[in-house]
């Protein structure tokens, strides 16, 4: 779906994104996960067409972006970190309009879902005629992103989408994410959240100053940079304890003892998380 070969970009004289490469399959879940001021939102404009003056190649959809025409934009979908609806109007009458942009307009086609159905899907069938001045940050955020499937799209681009969000919402919003994938959409995700980047990406990419420092799957990152650690406690003139690395468990001769005696206390393992992989190889952290 995405093939990028030796992509250069910069906005001033001085080098920011230099000889990147990276493919997104059809049907993936793909992240950048990194500080603001990355290049996460760079990349996502050259992705979209609007930065054509890039030098390397850079293919969505099997379109050369610097070449994208009106046909490219009926197959992606776009949510951007903040609200782009028009305040004034009532959500449905802001789906309305943004779906009649597009050729394919939503529930004409037979099988992409109507505006009843997208608005029911986010639960806010029963507020489809108020302002959108009168919604809620969570609100407004369910139809924004509603608003990039009018047109189902093959393609999604997703700017922070849990940015700002409450637990509840961040919640619902990752298992739309979620739902879409089932539906056969590829989605390229940009995140400096770790959580997010560790529930929803198939692959992503660690990327800091414009440059990709790694690129895999978030079990894969973690566990070839961390290793996992048991720690286990037990009673001895007071709560003792001790850890050791889980591929030398077998090895640990005091565990051995404990077990055969009866008396441990507690045991429980641990791995490092995104956070701690990021820092242990760009030497950044994600805020």
């Amino acid at each position: 779906m995405i093939q990028v070969s030796n992509l250069s970009f910069s906005y001033t004289k001085k080098p920011f994104i230099q000889d990147m490469s990276f493919s997104v399959s059809e049907g993936e879940i793909f992240g950048f996960l990194g500080p603001s001021g990355a290049g996460k939102s760079t990349l996502q404009k050259i992705l979209l067409g609007m930065l054509p003056g890039y030098e390397g190649s850079v293919i969505v959809n099997g379109t050369q972006c610097k070449k994208c025409g009106e046909d490219f934009y009926e197959t992606i979908g776009v949510d951007f970190e903040y609200s782009t609806m028009y305040e004034k109007l009532s959500a449905k009458e802001n789906l309305l309009f943004f779906s009649s942009l597009y050729r394919n307009k939503t529930g004409r086609d037979g099988q992409s879902r109507s505006i009843d159905e997208l608005l029911r899907m986010i639960g806010l069938e029963n507020d489809a005629d108020k302002r959108v001045s009168d919604y809620s940050k969570g609100m407004k955020s369910r139809l924004n992103f509603i608003k990039v499937l009018v047109h189902d799209p093959k393609l999604l681009f997703l700017d922070e989408p849990t940015s700002g969000l409450d637990p509840t919402n961040s919640r619902l919003m990752k298992d739309m994410i979620l739902e879409e994938k089932r539906r056969g959409k590829t989605i390229l995700l940009t995140t400096h959240n770790m959580q997010d980047a560790t529930e929803l990406c198939d692959r992503l990419a660690f990327i800091v100053g414009g440059q990709i420092y790694a690129l895999d799957s978030p079990h894969n990152l973690i566990m070839s940079k961390g290793a996992a650690k048991v720690t286990y406690t037990w009673m001895d003139h007071g709560e003792q304890s001790k850890s050791c690395l889980l591929s030398q468990l077998s090895e640990d001769q005091m565990l051995r003892e404990l077990i055969a005696e009866n008396r441990l206390q507690s045991i429980h393992s641990s791995e490092p998380d995104l956070n701690d992989i990021f820092m242990e190889i760009t030497g950044r952290t994600l805020v």
